[in-house]
């Protein structure tokens, strides 16, 4: 039978028996593969069930890997001479947003500093803004909390090799944006000239004409030509009936 031996010195089943688990003299949690020591993962977390549930989940999917759980970067750097070199980190915020200073200051100083481990990020967000942010920060991969125990083992491997990884959710956020603004140029570009769609655009937004003809580098009057112009192709007798109708062609870019 299985078995893991844990920091009561009990046997309980389900585990690899080369998976140990010890509670040090300063509280700290280790889960080794005695097998191999070739290199190390190292799990941040503060909460400290969070991280003793995960280290040792991620344990039995790699048993070729050490995997080291710890409140901070700072509890390993004092005992790090005990184990093998840093491998990767794996720095769980939970609920925490990615573009708070506090935990971006992190993630950068973290790529900073240990420049040959990769930094992967386990969040409980999966919003598209949230991966785009801790990518540009440095960080190698995204896993959000939504995923199982071994497709984060997997991502591990991944970054270990190089690769970068975010979830297929984003990548397919990112299509259906891209989708949506061709859907919305196409109809402007058959419709109108290029100028007359700039103006369009400004009226969309709700622009005064002397707005436009500033930003736009027109005299106001000839912005007031290109307004009658879009009146007479869309069959308005107004701006008012003009914004209605553009909000009506348009209504994923309103």
């Amino acid at each position: 039978m299985e078995s893991i031996i844990n920091g009561t010195g009990k046997i309980s089943p389900g585990a690899p028996p080369a998976l140990l688990s010890r509670e040090t003299a300063d509280g700290r949690t280790e889960f080794e593969i005695k097998e191999k020591r070739g290199r190390s993962l190292v799990l941040v977390d503060n909460r400290a069930l969070d991280r003793e549930c995960l280290a040792q989940g991620i344990a039995a999917c790699k048993p070729g890997m050490e995997v080291l759980a710890f409140g901070s970067m700072e509890e390993w750097k004092r005992v790090r001479d005990q184990f093998p070199p840093l491998a990767a980190i794996l720095l769980h915020i939970g609920s925490k947003d990615v573009s708070d200073q506090q935990v971006g200051d992190e993630i950068r100083r973290l790529v900073a500093e240990f420049k040959t481990a990769p930094v992967i990020i386990l969040a409980d967000s999966d919003q598209l803004t949230q991966i785009l942010k801790a990518l540009e920060y440095g960080a190698r991969g995204y896993i959000p909390s939504n995923v199982g125990i071994r497709v984060c083992a997997e991502v591990i491997e991944l970054t270990l090799a190089g690769g970068v990884f975010v979830p297929a959710s984003s990548v397919l956020a990112v299509r259906q944006v891209i989708e949506t603004s061709n859907e919305i140029a196409r109809p402007l570009a058959g419709l109108f000239t290029m100028r007359q769609a700039e103006v369009v655009e400004a009226l969309r937004r709700g622009k005064a004409n002397k707005i436009i003809a500033y930003e736009l580098n027109l005299r106001e009057s000839t912005v007031k030509v290109h307004i009658r112009n879009i009146m007479k192709k869309l069959n308005a007798t107004n701006r008012t009936e003009v914004a209605f109708k553009l909000r009506d062609l348009f209504p994923s870019g309103s």
